[in-house]
């Protein structure tokens, strides 16, 4: 990191954001200079992976960067929704993955590893036929350690955060191959396990902002942002929703860049919501990558987007905290969305 740093912002899942003590105009919108840095999983791995394990792994391989030219690491077509963010804050290089060697890393890097979890192991991820109250304890569980991470990362110095919710599970194409669902239905046990985890993420971040001065954030509700497009599919000019662009299979959801399956390719990348089993096209991405920095309350909320995040003082304390969203993904747009249909 910059020397003449200090550690500002976590944001997604997550990105952490460094603003320079001199600030300067990004792209007219008097906005501080920032590096960006993200942690998580496979969603926003720009490469770790490849770098932990001598194995090949597939997004390192055709088609994964297609629209790109360039199979990077990244599970997408092409850039992934940081890369857009990054964009947008007018940083001017790439964010590299934080564990190649020699990069970088003056204005951000990526820690976010493929298969990384909260808990663990991959194995103790997940048990959908697990009764309510043994759901319960384990959404408990991960939300218990994700505030024990975020609280490590306020006690290093990191004041602002953004938190992205889980998608609706039961959507994905990957799951919906795997539970012979058809084309027109989600599995809604994994959906109502991803809302019982995204539900609590609102309150205990309310409650960390009321008690950890100086402690700022907002939510960006990636379970909706996602359930629009899968049943609202055609206001967002996506085609397909509920398969793959890459893979095998009923939905196409398995096998994508593993060079010992003949994976089936779409002809036009942009026209899916979905590049593989469990991720995004490129074109999807950008579309969070707006979101994120310039949304609406529909969409990310108490801070209604990214560049007010930045460039809210620090160590004020906040004005507004987070509330449950009042309207079903489901509805019909009224007057009163703010505009999210476009979103």
């Amino acid at each position: 990191m910059a020397g003449n740093g200090s550690l500002a912002t976590v944001l997604g899942l997550f990105l952490v954001l460094t603003l320079f003590h001199n600030p300067i105009t990004v792209a007219g919108q008097s906005i501080p200079a920032v590096a960006l840095f993200t942690f998580g999983d496979l969603n926003f791995d720009a490469g770790n992976k490849q770098n932990l394990t001598k194995a090949n792994v597939p997004q390192g391989f055709w088609p994964y960067g297609k629209s790109r030219d360039d199979p990077n690491g990244k599970f997408s077509d092409g850039f992934i929704a940081p890369d857009f963010v990054a964009k947008f804050m007018g940083i001017p290089i790439e964010i590299p993955a934080a564990l190649k060697p020699n990069v970088n890393v003056s204005r951000g890097a990526s820690f976010a590893v493929a298969d990384a979890t909260l808990l663990g192991a991959p194995v103790e991820s997940n048990n959908p036929i697990a009764d309510a109250s043994a759901q319960q304890a384990f959404v408990t569980s991960v939300t218990n350690k994700l505030k024990n991470d975020i609280s490590l990362l306020y006690a290093s110095g990191a004041s602002k955060f953004v938190i992205q919710t889980l998608a609706p599970l039961g959507c994905l194409p990957i799951v919906r191959q795997d539970y012979n669902t058809g084309m027109d239905q989600c599995h809604e046990t994994l959906n109502n396990f991803a809302k019982q985890h995204n539900e609590k993420i609102g309150p205990m971040l309310n409650e960390m902002a009321r008690t950890a001065p100086g402690f700022q954030f907002t939510v960006f509700d990636f379970y909706n942002v996602i359930l629009r497009r899968t049943q609202r599919s055609l206001n967002y000019r996506f085609l397909v929703t509920y398969s793959s662009c890459c893979g095998v299979g009923t939905h196409n959801a398995y096998g994508c860049g593993f060079p010992n399956v003949y994976s089936k390719l779409c002809e036009y990348q942009r026209s899916y919501l979905f590049f593989d089993g469990r991720h995004n096209t490129e074109k999807a991405q950008e579309s969070f990558g707006h979101l994120l920095f310039g949304a609406d309350p529909n969409v990310i909320q108490p801070m209604i987007n990214v560049r007010e995040l930045v460039t809210y003082p620090v160590d004020e304390p906040m004005r507004e905290f987070w509330l449950p969203t009042t309207s079903s993904a489901s509805d019909s747009t009224s007057s009163s969305s703010h505009g999210y249909e476009f979103y």
